[in-house]
C-alpha cells in the first residue's frame, strides 16, 4: 500500500486505469432495474426493481491534503493520496458528473448492504434464519440468485403406522455465477428450481404409491436432481434453437438465444426437514462449505462441492476419456483453451454440433465455432450431487458463494469469520435461545474469546483447502495471511463475510476496492452472491419473514 510520491504522479500519468479521470462512480440500488430476456421480465424472489442511482461522492479533508483515490500501478492496486484542489469530473451519458474520488467508509458499507437480505425461518423444521448479499463488480451482474420453500402434501407425503400423512419443508437455495452476460444466470433464477422440483415431485410419488412409508433411494433423488438439471440446459442450448427456428426473426431469436449464448454455473441446495438430508448439486465452481462446531468451541470447515474447472485433476481425467485423440481438450486449465469451468449450462459454443453453429451465425448472429472443435459437447450441466446429514442441535451452518468470493478466501476463514460472527450476534428471533450462538456462547462460558484468532480448526498438511484452489486475489492484492485483519461490523453474516473478503479492518482496501468503477473493476474482484444458512432447534411460531435490521430497505419480503 505505501508508494513514494514520485512513482504515484507517473502511475497517475501511465495507469492502465485508462486516464483516472474518467472514472465513473455508480452506485447500484437495491431497487436496480429488472432484467429482460426479450419481452419477458425477470425478477428476483424478494426484491422490488425500480431503477439505478447514479450519485456524486466526494471527501473533506484538512486544508493542504489532497484526495485520496485509488491506484494501479503495473498491474497492483493500492491507494494514495493526490494533491488535488478539487474532484476531477468527467461529465456523463446520462448529463450527471460523477467525481473520481474514494468512497467514505460511511459509502463503502452503503454499497456493502445495498443488496442485503435476511429472513427468520419460524416453521420449527430445523432452520432458523438465512444472509444473502450481492456485490456487482459487472454491470449488469451477471451473478443470480434464488430460495424457494415448499410444504409437501398428499400425494407425496410420507404416512406413519397409523395412517397420518408426515408433511416435510423442502427448502431450496441457489446461487448461479453467470459469465458472458446475465441472460442465463437470470434464466436459472426462473426456472431451474421448478425443474428440479418437478422430478423430485416424480420420484417421491412413485416411491410413495408403492409404499406410503418407503423413501426414496438416495441414488433415485441424487438421479432427479440431475435430470432436473440435464432437462432445463437442454432445453436452454437445444430446444432454444428450434423455437428460434419456427420464430424466424432475428428479435425472436435474441430471446430464445441469449440464454443459450451465455452461460452460467450453478450450485442448488435441498434441504428436506423430515430427513435432515442437506444435498447440494454443483455445475461448475461456486462452492458450498459446511461449518460445525466442535466440543473445544471451534467450528469445522466442511467441503460439500469441488471446484468444477479445466484444472481440476478428476474433469480433466473426465473429459480426455470422452474426447480422445483430442490432446488440447484441455489446455492451460480451460476447455479448448478458454473456458474455465469444466461444467456449466448455456455456453452452446461447447456443445452445439459446428453445424448448427455456422446456421445460427448465418440466420441470427453469433461467431465462428472454435478452432478446435471436433466433438462436442465439451461442457456438461450435470451436476456432482453431495448429501450431508445436518445436525441442527449442533448449531450447524452453510455458506454458499460464487467463486468471487473464494478468489478471496479460504473454506476455514469463511466457516471461522461466521463462528466469530456469531459470538456476537443473534440468529433466531429474540425469544430463541436454541440459537448457534449459544451453542459457541455455551462452550466459551459465555465470554468472547480474548484473542483475535478466528475460532476455526485448521486442517493440518494440506493448508487448509481439502482440494480447492487458494484464494489467487490474495498475491494479487499482497495481503498478508493473518486473523487480525477481520473485523465484525454487519448484521447480515454475508455482508460480514464480503466486507472481509475485500479487506475487513484494512478500510484503505475495502474503499478503494469498492470504487473502482465497472468494468475495470473486474480485473480485481469478480461478482459477489453469498447465501450463509443457519440450522437450529426452535418451536415453530410462523412463516418465513423478513429479518429487517439485517436486510437493505425494500429488498426482503416475506417469502413462502
Amino acid at each position: 500500500m505505501r508508494r513514494a510520491a514520485d512513482r504515484l504522479l507517473r502511475t497517475a500519468k501511465r495507469s492502465s486505469l485508462g486516464r483516472l479521470n474518467t472514472i465513473r462512480v455508480t452506485a447500484i440500488n437495491a431497487n436496480r432495474p429488472q432484467k429482460h430476456i426479450g419481452l419477458r421480465s425477470v425478477s428476483s424472489l424478494g426484491k422490488n426493481h425500480g431503477s439505478s442511482q447514479t450519485f456524486q461522492s466526494s471527501i473533506n479533508f484538512a486544508e493542504g491534503r489532497g484526495q485520496r483515490s485509488p491506484v494501479v500501478e503495473d498491474d497492483r492496486f493500492f491507494v494514495q493520496e493526490l494533491a488535488s484542489s478539487g474532484p476531477i469530473v468527467k461529465a456523463t451519458e446520462v448529463q450527471s458528473t460523477s467525481p473520481h474520488a474514494m468512497l467514505t467508509p460511511e459509502e463503502a458499507t452503503q454499497k456493502l448492504r445495498n443488496l442485503q437480505e435476511s429472513y427468520l425461518v419460524l416453521r420449527g423444521r430445523g432452520v432458523l434464519r438465512y444472509d444473502i448479499v450481492q456485490l456487482p463488480s459487472n454491470n449488469p451482474i451477471e451473478d443470480d440468485h434464488a430460495e424457494k420453500l415448499m410444504q409437501t402434501s398428499p400425494p407425496i407425503a410420507l404416512h406413519d403406522q397409523a395412517g397420518s400423512s408426515i408433511t416435510s419443508d423442502w427448502m431450496f437455495w441457489s446461487v448461479f455465477d453467470g459469465h458472458g452476460g446475465w441472460t442465463t444466470s437470470a434464466k436459472l433464477r426462473q426456472v431451474l428450481t421448478a425443474y428440479v422440483a418437478r422430478e423430485l415431485n416424480a420420484t417421491y410419488k412413485a416411491s410413495i404409491t408403492s409404499s406410503p412409508l418407503v423413501t426414496p433411494s438416495a441414488a433415485s433423488v441424487d438421479a432427479a436432481i440431475k435430470q432436473g438439471f440435464l432437462k432445463c440446459d437442454h432445453d436452454i442450448v437445444h430446444e432454444s434453437v428450434i423455437k428460434a427456428q419456427k420464430a424466424n426473426t432475428k428479435s425472436a431469436a435474441a430471446d430464445f438465444l441469449g440464454p443459450a449464448l451465455s452461460g452460467s454455473c450453478a450450485l442448488l441446495s435441498f434441504y428436506d426437514s423430515r430427513s435432515k438430508d442437506f444435498r447440494v448439486a454443483c455445475t461448475g465452481d461456486s462452492r458450498a462449505v459446511l461449518g460445525r462446531l466442535n466440543a473445544n468451541g471451534t467450528w469445522t470447515a466442511q467441503p460439500l462441492s469441488e471446484d468444477q474447472t479445466g484444472g481440476t485433476p478428476s474433469e480433466m481425467a473426465r473429459l480426455r476419456n470422452e474426447h480422445p485423440g483430442e490432446p488440447n481438450v484441455v489446455s492451460h486449465g480451460r476447455i479448448l483453451g478458454n473456458l474455465e469451468p469444466s461444467r456449466a449450462f448455456g455456453d452452446a459454443h461447447y456443445k452445439w454440433a459446428r453445424d448448427i453453429q455456422d446456421m445460427v451465425k448465418k440466420s441470427w448472429f453469433g461467431r465462428s465455432p472454435l478452432a478446435l472443435l471436433k466433438t462436442p459437447p465439451y461442457v456438461t450441466a450435470e451436476p456432482v450431487v453431495t448429501t450431508t446429514r445436518v445436525m441442527p442441535g449442533k448449531g450447524d451452518f452453510v455458506v454458499l458463494a460464487t467463486d468471487g468470493l473464494w478468489e478471496m478466501l479460504t473454506n476455514e476463514e469463511v466457516v471461522g469469520l461466521v463462528g466469530r460472527w456469531l459470538e456476537e450476534n443473534p440468529v433466531g428471533p429474540k425469544a430463541t435461545n436454541s440459537t448457534p450462538s449459544s451453542w459457541a456462547q455455551s462452550l466459551l462460558g459465555g465470554k468472547a474469546r480474548p484473542d483475535t484468532s478466528l475460532p476455526v480448526h485448521r486442517l493440518q498438511g494440506v493448508n487448509g483447502q481439502s482440494g480447492q484452489r487458494n484464494p489467487i486475489r490474495r498475491q494479487q492484492w499482497d495481503i498478508r495471511a493473518g486473523d487480525e485483519r477481520f473485523v465484525v461490523e454487519d448484521k447480515n453474516a454475508a455482508t460480514h463475510l464480503v466486507r472481509n473478503a475485500l479487506g475487513g479492518r484494512d478500510r484503505d482496501m475495502v474503499c478503494g476496492l469498492l470504487t473502482l468503477p465497472s468494468p475495470y473493476s473486474r480485473r480485481y474482484r469478480d461478482d459477489l452472491t453469498v447465501e450463509v444458512i443457519f440450522f437450529g432447534e426452535a418451536e415453530a411460531c410462523g412463516d418465513v419473514v423478513p429479518n429487517v435490521e439485517a436486510s437493505a430497505p425494500g429488498t426482503a419480503r416475506p417469502k413462502l
